[in-house]
């Protein structure tokens, strides 16, 4: 038998439709920092596995709906004694990842960003760790940011050292 919890109800609607403007305002303040990013994503000296950056844009909806999901899950999970830790984590690398565009594009902080980017993916990972204990598939779901930010780590050393 299913216990029905304050979390399980219809209304936790609302805190998901949360979830997914609280990472599109992350979304929003991250791109802030530079209204010309594409066009200076296109100037720098990029290595040989540089996507297009047209495949930014829909690569971080992707994400960020995932993300937004994936915390709305470990919020349903339990109660907030028990949900707060993954929670906090998770908070800490949206923060983390909104201040990595001001970082590369907006300063031009290429070296600064690369270390933040590497922070970012340690605290992504021990979030991933601490989600999935909560629920697998919140987990689950944050694993192609994972590798998106691995990925982008990659990236953002290669565009630095290019442009040094």
């Amino acid at each position: 038998m299913v216990v029905d919890s304050p979390r399980a109800r219809p209304t936790s609607l609302l805190v998901l439709a949360g979830s997914v403007v609280l990472v599109a305002i992350v979304a929003g303040l991250g791109g802030l920092a530079s209204s010309t990013t594409a066009e200076d994503y296109g100037r720098l000296q990029q290595p040989g596995f540089a996507p297009p950056a047209w495949v930014f844009g829909p690569t971080w909806t992707v994400l960020y709906l995932l993300m937004a999901v994936a915390a709305w899950l470990v919020w349903r999970s339990g109660p907030w004694s028990d949900t707060r830790r993954p929670l906090t984590l998770y908070a800490v690398q949206l923060v983390l990842n909104a201040a990595w565009t001001p970082l590369f594009f907006g300063l031009g902080w290429r070296g600064i960003a690369f270390f933040e980017l590497a922070t970012l993916l340690v605290v992504l990972i021990a979030t991933v760790i601490t989600f999935w204990r909560r629920s697998v598939v919140a987990g689950a779901l944050l694993l192609p940011y994972v590798a998106w930010s691995a990925f982008a780590l990659c990236l953002n050393f290669a565009v630095w050292r290019l442009n040094a």
